[in-house]
């Protein structure tokens, strides 16, 4: 898989000590995004039986179980219809803040942040209504599997056009997709050619060969995809906005298209979808605006579009947003949010508490949390950091203290890198198996971590040393210092060094750290988007295929987890559900043995949002994956 198709897109940092962050490494976006409210700069189903048809696409299930529970039960739920007494259509404009935006290409755009625009303007095969976990026809009219679940036959829903006027057939997803695995501008290509599997030649170099997919136009609405094995996640990748709708020929970046325009028009100026919006402004590092459609084919638009303000500063956010009140969406950043402003009205499934918040500025903006789909984690090099100092470091570190300690906001201690919500079971299997934690569950202990190290040789006058690297944050700076302070009781110097976020992850993708701090945040909500990280021969740092800089091999565990790894590969299909879920825990429990990472915390979103907005609540998967065809305004206090 290409790397950027991993470091560019879905690495987090955290800021402000809320949620995950935006800024993603190797790219220039991140801060901002007005859906998460809190100034944190937070984010954004199986095939079915062979042959059997279905229509529309509905599902949530992931590759490593069912998610037990419904679409909103991350924690995004309260007792009133978001939409209940909204005005219905108004030419009003949503206005909303954002960080810093690169490129409008969907192939190409790997920061959240244009993710926004890239949304709006482009539709896809299927689609995660409201950014839930459930995935839903879009562009598709319905779709049926054959030859084991290995090829996809889709009818795409009739009528539909591009912003530019061109009828939508099955030949603009033919090039779409060759953009997307073939484009020198396609920071993608591993998506379709690894993750979903779409069959394909390569290379003496086993480079792909253009124009070798198996992606076929039968007649205008109907589209066929085979893939190299079966794959319970082909419709939840599909939803990704990579895989987006563009037409036949509009830019020549690949063999047999001349173009009908300029690629540098269409990704900042131009770019032709199939989705609510067109692109109505754009000045780089100033501002974007989207214009609704007329024609779109699906719900609304009910505004007449949405203006972000890009301003990547915490500070210059707050005053934009709630000094100013110019966004729809408060900013409200750690150092200036105070708990006693919150007043609850009750609490979701999750636990989370939801309601208003009094701003500065005297207006009662309404609050709810969201627990999105991500993992925060310290990763080691395995190579260099031994399995025991790993063990005793999983022995001190204590993730609900943290949280308690050091995060004025909400946020989920976490006991293994798939989140609780796509863990099979869903929550309460995760909760009831994180109590089995061999560290201790919500527990420091630094004795066990001494005993561990006295027993491997080390005392005061001979600590083990070695360093976390990090980027630069002060709540993460904090944690590892109350990390270091502790592990200095378990005869263990960590020394902490602190570097850019791309530099960060170039060196742990290298091996070049000893331990390092990241996290992960999913593109389509199934165990294997984060199981793939820790997939043993996928974390040498001497292999074409590293995706992660572990190296975590030749172990017990290792082989143990690669062994459950390919177990999922091979009960791909709905009867191997139990089987993958056995796997996806398998996995879960080598990582827990070996300690090649040490999971800290799931992020919770806080979205703000004023009074006369009125949208649905922002699901799992993030702002970034919300269309605003359905948002609508009110009128504003002033």
């Amino acid at each position: 898989m290409d790397e950027s198709d991993l470091s560019r897109r879905r690495f987090l940092q955290a800021t402000g000590g809320a949620a995950a962050a935006a800024a993603l490494a190797g790219c220039s976006g991140g801060g901002g995004g007005g859906d998460n409210g809190s100034g944190s700069g937070s984010g954004n189903g199986s095939g079915g039986g062979s042959g059997n048809e279905s229509s529309p696409a509905e599902t949530n299930e992931s590759a490593g179980g069912n998610a037990s529970e419904d679409a909103n039960a991350s924690g995004n739920q309260s007792s009133q219809d978001p939409m209940e007494g909204g005005p219905g259509e108004t030419d009003r404009t949503v206005q909303d803040y954002s960080g810093t935006m690169t490129t409008f290409d969907p192939v190409a755009a790997t920061d959240e942040t244009s993710g926004y625009v890239v949304m709006n303007v482009f539709d896809a095969l299927t689609n995660y209504p409201d950014a839930t976990t459930t995935v839903e026809n879009l562009l598709a009219s319905e779709y049926e599997t054959s030859n084991g679940d290995k090829t996809y036959t889709f009818t795409l829903k009739e009528g539909v056009t591009f912003s530019n006027g061109d009828t939508l057939t099955a030949s603009d997803f033919v090039y779409s997709f060759e953009r997307l695995a073939a484009s020198s501008n396609s920071k993608r290509a591993g998506f379709i050619l690894g993750d979903l599997g779409v069959k394909h030649e390569t290379d003496s170099e086993d480079s792909y060969q253009p124009g070798s997919m198996a992606v076929s136009a039968e007649d205008e609405r109907t589209l066929t995809i085979e893939l190299t094995q079966a794959n319970p996640a082909a419709l939840q990748i599909l939803a990704y906005a990579a895989f987006s709708a563009v037409p036949e020929g509009i830019v020549g970046d690949i063999e047999g298209s001349s173009g009908e325009m300029e690629y540098s028009e269409f990704a900042s100026s131009n770019p032709i979808g199939a989705g609510p919006y067109t692109l109505e402004t754009y000045n780089s590092g100033t501002e974007a605006e989207i214009a609704a459609r007329d024609d779109y084919h699906g719900e609304g638009p009910m505004t007449a579009g949405t203006h972000w303000q890009i301003i990547s500063k915490s500070p210059a956010q707050y005053a934009y947003t709630v000094t100013n009140q110019n966004s729809d969406f408060p900013a409200v950043p750690t150092a200036q949010y105070s708990q006693n402003k919150l007043s609850a009205e009750g609490t979701d499934d999750a636990g989370y508490e939801y309601g208003t918040y009094q701003l500065a500025n005297g207006i009662d903006a309404d609050v709810y949390h969201t627990e999105e789909l991500s993992c925060f984690y310290y990763g080691f090099n395995c190579r260099s950091v031994p399995k025991y100092v790993r063990q005793a470091v999983a022995h001190v570190n204590n993730n609900q203290e943290v949280i308690d300690q050091l995060l004025k906001k909400p946020a989920k201690a976490a006991y293994h890198f798939v989140p609780p919500k796509i863990y099979p079971g869903g929550r309460s299997a995760y909760e009831e198996h994180a109590q089995q934690y061999p560290y201790g569950y919500q527990q420091t202990q630094i004795e066990e971590a001494r005993q561990i190290m006295e027993e491997n040789g080390h005392g005061p006058n001979n600590p083990y040393e070695f360093t976390m690297t990090s980027y630069p944050d002060a709540i993460v700076k904090r944690t590892l210092n109350l990390l270091r302070d502790k592990l200095r009781q378990a005869h263990i110097n960590m020394s902490i060094k602190q570097t850019t976020f791309s530099t960060l992850v170039e060196q742990a993708y290298s091996g070049n750290t000893e331990g390092y701090t990241l996290g992960w945040i999913a593109d389509w909500p199934q165990p294997t988007n984060f199981l793939k990280l820790l997939y043993p021969p996928s974390t040498d740092t001497s292999s074409s295929g590293n995706v992660s800089g572990l190296n975590w091999m030749d172990t017990d565990a290792a082989n143990s987890a690669a062994s459950a790894w390919e177990k999922i590969q091979n009960n791909p299909t709905e009867s191997g559900q139990q089987a993958r879920n056995q796997a996806v825990v398998s996995m879960l429990e080598a990582v827990w043995e070996d300690v090649p990472m040490i999971t800290t915390r799931h992020s919770v979103a806080q979205h703000m949002e004023y009074p006369w907005l009125y949208k649905p609540r922002t699901g799992a998967m993030g702002p970034s994956r919300i269309k605003h065809n359905t948002f609508q305004v009110g009128e504003r206090q002033s």
